[in-house]
C-alpha cells in the first residue's frame, strides 16, 4: 500500500510570514507565485487572515480540561493521622515507596508515595528511616612534630618470595621528624609478638622515656593487637591509629614503602628471607645517610635525626655566599640561600576555619595612627614531611632470633 501523506502542519510565525508576505504582493501574478512556491491554495490565506485579526491564537484541541477544586485532591485531617500512625508503628524503619508496594500487595492504598513524604516533612520526619548499620565517627588523628623521636610511624608491607603465594614481611619503624628508619625488620609472617619486640628493642636504642614518644599505625591485625597495646602501655608510649579505609592516615610510611619499591635494585622476587635482609641491610643504610630527602631541605634522614642539620646548612650557605661574592651577576634573584629546614611536621594538619575577618569581601578598617605600608597576603602555609633517619637498623643476630 501506498504510504499515506503527513498533513502539514504550520506555525503561527509561518503564518504570520506569510500574510505580510501576500500583503506585500501589489503587481499581476506575485500572489500566485508565491502560493505555488510555498505549496498553500488562496483558501490558506483566508482561514489565516480571520485568525489573524481574532488574534491568530491557535485553537486547542482535545477535551477540554475539567477544573477540580484542590480541596477534593487533599487527604482528610484522620486519613493523614492514619498514614502517619502507620508510618510511626508497623512501618517505622521503612521508605514510603516501600510502605506503598507493601500496602498494594495487601490489597490496600493509602496515598501515593509522594503524598507519604509530604505528611513525615509536615512533621519534620523527613531522614534516613531504614533500619541500617550506623558506623562510628572516627575523627581524623592529627599529630604534630618538632623534633627527633616525637611521632613514629610504623606499617608492615609484603615482599614477594622465591614461589607463587609466598610472602616475606617487612616491619618499618621511621621517625615523621626526620624520615630516619629507627628500627626494621623481615620475618616470614606477620605476628604481634614479632612486633611487640621491635618496638622494645627500637625504644630501647633511641633512649625512649614515658611520655615522650607517640607510635603512629593503620589498624592492620599486628598493629591492634592487645601485646602491642600493653607493651606500649607499659612503655609509657601513646599510641595512634588511622581511620579504617583511609590511606592518607599514615602517609609517611606509605611513601617510605613506594622510595623502596621503586629503587632500582629492588628484585621482583627474593630467593629467601636472607636475600630480603641482605636487601634490607643495603637499602635502608642509604636511606638513612645517603638519600637527600626534599621534603628536608634535601638533607640525609641521619642528619636532621642526629641534630646536623643546622651545621650543615650553615656550610651549604657558606658556599653559596662565596659563589655569589665571585660571580654575583650570574644571580639575577640576588643571594642565593640553602633550602629551609623543617621546623614542624604534621599528620592532618588541623583545616583552619575561616573567621569574619577571614571571609572573603571582608572590609577591615585600619586606625589613622597605623603606619599604611606595603599590604602583604599570606600565603597559604606549606606542610613540611620528615622522616626518621637514625632508625636502628636491626642486625642479623637480633633478626635471626624474630623469626
Amino acid at each position: 500500500m501506498p504510504a499515506r501523506h503527513a498533513r502539514r502542519r504550520f506555525t503561527t510565525a509561518y503564518k504570520l510570514e506569510i500574510l505580510r508576505k501576500a500583503d506585500a504582493c501589489t503587481r499581476h501574478g506575485e500572489l500566485g507565485a508565491l502560493l505555488r512556491k510555498e505549496g498553500l491554495y488562496s483558501s490558506h490565506l483566508i482561514t489565516w487572515r480571520q485568525q489573524r485579526e481574532r488574534g491568530l491564537t491557535p485553537k486547542k484541541r482535545g477535551r477540554k480540561a475539567v477544573p477540580v477544586d484542590p480541596r477534593l485532591k487533599k487527604l482528610e485531617a484522620v486519613e493523614r493521622q492514619g498514614v502517619l500512625d502507620l508510618l510511626h508503628t508497623r512501618f517505622v524503619d521503612q521508605a514510603p515507596a516501600q510502605v506503598h508496594a507493601t500496602l498494594l500487595d495487601e490489597g490496600t492504598y493509602l496515598c501515593s508515595p509522594r503524598t507519604m513524604y509530604r505528611i513525615l516533612d509536615a512533621a519534620h520526619e523527613v531522614k534516613e528511616r531504614r533500619d541500617q548499620v550506623r558506623r562510628p565517627h572516627y575523627a581524623a588523628p592529627e599529630l604534630l612534630a618538632t623534633r627527633p623521636n616525637e611521632v613514629w610511624s610504623w606499617d608492615i608491607t609484603k615482599l614477594l618470595g622465591p614461589a607463587k603465594w609466598t610472602y616475606f614481611y617487612l616491619y618499618v619503624i621511621l621517625d615523621i621528624f626526620s624520615r630516619y628508619v629507627v628500627g626494621w625488620m623481615i620475618a616470614p609472617h606477620e605476628s604481634a609478638a614479632l612486633a611487640e619486640r621491635l618496638i622494645a628493642e627500637t625504644c630501647a636504642k633511641q633512649g625512649i622515656v614515658p611520655g615522650q614518644l607517640t607510635l603512629h599505625a593503620d589498624r592492620g591485625g599486628a598493629m591492634r593487637r592487645k601485646p602491642v597495646a600493653l607493651l606500649l602501655a607499659d612503655l609509657g608510649v601513646v599510641k595512634t591509629h588511622s581511620r579504617p579505609q583511609v590511606s592518607n592516615d599514615n602517609p609517611f610510611s606509605e611513601a617510605q614503602f613506594r622510595t623502596l619499591k621503586y629503587c632500582p635494585q629492588f628484585p621482583d622476587r627474593f630467593g629467601s628471607i636472607e636475600d630480603g635482609r641482605a636487601f634490607g641491610q643495603m637499602f635502608f643504610r642509604w636511606y638513612n645517610h645517603d638519600h637527600r630527602h626534599s621534603g628536608l631541605g634535601f638533607l640525609t634522614p641521619a642528619v636532621v635525626h642526629f641534630g646536623q642539620a643546622a651545621v650543615v646548612r650553615a656550610n651549604r650557605d657558606r658556599v653559596l655566599a662565596a659563589a655569589y661574592a665571585e660571580h654575583p651577576e650570574r644571580f639575577v634573584n640576588g643571594r642565593p640561600q640553602p633550602a629551609d629546614l623543617p621546623n614542624a611536621v604534621w599528620i592532618n594538619p588541623p583545616v583552619k576555619k575561616p573567621t569574619t575577618q577571614d571571609a572573603p569581601g571582608t572590609t577591615i578598617d585600619i586606625p589613622d595612627d597605623v603606619p599604611h605600608g606595603r599590604i602583604l597576603k599570606a600565603a597559604r602555609r606549606s606542610t613540611t614531611i620528615v622522616i626518621d633517619g637514625s632508625a636502628p637498623l636491626i642486625n642479623s643476630t637480633s633478626v635471626s632470633h624474630c623469626h
